[in-house]
């Protein structure tokens, strides 16, 4: 099979297309899967750079944590999927190439009016922000969520979910127009946050502070965050593009009685990604069917492009997800 390929550690130039040996065929609980289309995600460039390394089992060499398909085969031991089915699901690496083989406990059906590149944009993004703002942020009706790099695929999902639970919603961004686009998705307020700084802002339009603050910066955002949140408020950690080291006065967090919560999807147990995936699935999925909440994707991207597709992700140019197509 042909896969997207990481000669060594670098730049967009170390990736190229190669031939590799097929998965072996599924036992047990295993499915094969034809991937159709794989997300991009930021995790991508860096392993690409070397700073993640793909768990023990996965290769280093072919990235990729979500794909939307068809079933191929499946193990004897399963019974909820057959050839041919459309799925979609995560993984914790190797699928950016034409086969990928999974639990069936992972996966999750595509719906009918969606195709195979609008469904991978789904599963690390949504299943990441379901997990962070309801199960770990325990997020509720009419409560404030703030997200960070609200135009990001894990903010856009979580922005159109927290409106269909009834939260409020307030985003940050360094670009306006991204902050426009995304009112257009529900945003009730957004805050340009071109020199990092945001509590004060954020202050005035919820004088209560946020009850969930969803960060996808890190170290940079870390005293603002814990200035803007709210008594009891839950802070929960998900990316590092703004660093990975912060000072901050502890006695704001014992004041605040403060959840600062860290969260990673990749390094956890089958079983506990499994479950992450149906809490997802029973809370969200029906307002994707229905279309009310809609997956965003910016650009689709021939897998013999990938490339280019690393490099436009890295520029912080896209609005949403960023697909490959096989």
């Amino acid at each position: 099979m042909k896969a997207v390929y990481i000669k060594e550690f670098g730049g967009p130039e170390v990736l190229e297309i190669r031939e590799v040996p097929d998965p072996p065929s599924p036992s047990g609980s295993n499915v094969l899967v034809r991937v159709r289309a794989a997300g991009l995600n930021r995790a991508d460039l860096l392993q690409r750079k070397g700073f993640y390394p793909a768990p023990e089992g996965y290769s280093t060499n072919i990235p990729g944590l979500e794909f939307a398909g068809e079933i191929v085969e499946v193990g004897s031991e399963v019974t909820s999927w057959k050839p041919g089915d459309r799925v979609m699901a995560i993984t914790a690496g190797e699928a950016q190439a034409e086969l990928v083989s999974v639990d069936e406990s992972l996966l999750f059906s595509i719906p009918d009016q969606l195709t195979f590149t609008d469904a991978a944009a789904i599963p690390e993004a949504f299943i990441t922000a379901h997990d962070a703002v309801f199960t770990q942020g325990k997020l509720k009706e009419s409560d404030c969520l703030l997200i960070h790099a609200v135009a990001s695929g894990v903010g856009i999902a979580a922005l159109q979910m927290a409106k269909q639970a009834g939260a409020t919603v307030i985003g940050t961004s360094r670009t306006s127009d991204k902050l426009d686009r995304c009112r257009e998705l529900g945003l009730d307020h957004g805050i340009e946050t071109t020199d990092g700084s945001f509590a004060d802002e954020l202050k005035g339009l919820s004088a209560a502070g946020a009850n969930v603050i969803l960060d996808l910066v890190g170290a940079s955002y870390f005293k603002e965050n814990l200035s803007s949140l709210a008594t009891k408020g839950h802070l929960i950690l998900v990316g590092l593009t703004g660093g990975s080291t912060s000072e901050f006065d502890l006695r704001v967090a014992l004041q605040k009685r403060a959840h600062i919560v860290g969260t990673v999807l990749r390094g956890r147990s089958i079983a506990e990604k499994a479950e992450a995936t149906r809490a997802f699935v029973q809370h969200s999925m029906r307002h994707i069917t229905s279309g009310l909440i809609t997956p965003v994707v910016d650009k689709i991207f021939p897998a013999e492009a990938v490339r280019e597709a690393h490099a436009y992700l890295e520029s912080n140019a896209s609005f949403g997800k960023v697909v490959l197509s096989f």
